[in-house]
């Protein structure tokens, strides 16, 4: 199990860098975000599962919008979830403007 402190040492070792390179910025990302989800209360685990054939809500002829096509929502919800914590932590400028134009929808 990971400790906060053993966290809070790894931040600190790699804020302590005088030239930090991407893999070290990809680190910090990844000892914040564990951090985040350390303090946060644990969801609560259910244990029924319901399926259904949503409607059609989101088309695109992207890449990303096949995957959304064939994939669980709540999956995708999960790993874009992921990919707000580390864009919040290593790209703050374009976390909020994505922030932004999603409040706005």
């Amino acid at each position: 199990m990971i400790k906060e402190q053993d966290l809070h040492e790894a931040i600190a070792e790699c804020q302590g860098q005088r030239n930090p390179d991407a893999k070290t910025c990809l680190k910090l990302a990844a000892f914040y975000t564990i951090l985040d989800h350390v303090k946060a209360p644990a969801e609560p685990v259910f244990s029924e599962s319901y399926s259904y054939d949503p409607p059609e809500i989101y088309s695109s002829d992207t890449e990303f919008g096949g995957v959304l096509r064939r994939k669980d929502l709540n999956g995708i919800l999960g790993v874009i979830d992921e990919l707000m914590d580390t864009l919040r932590i290593m790209e703050p400028r374009v976390y909020n403007a994505v922030m932004e134009k999603m409040e706005s929808l």
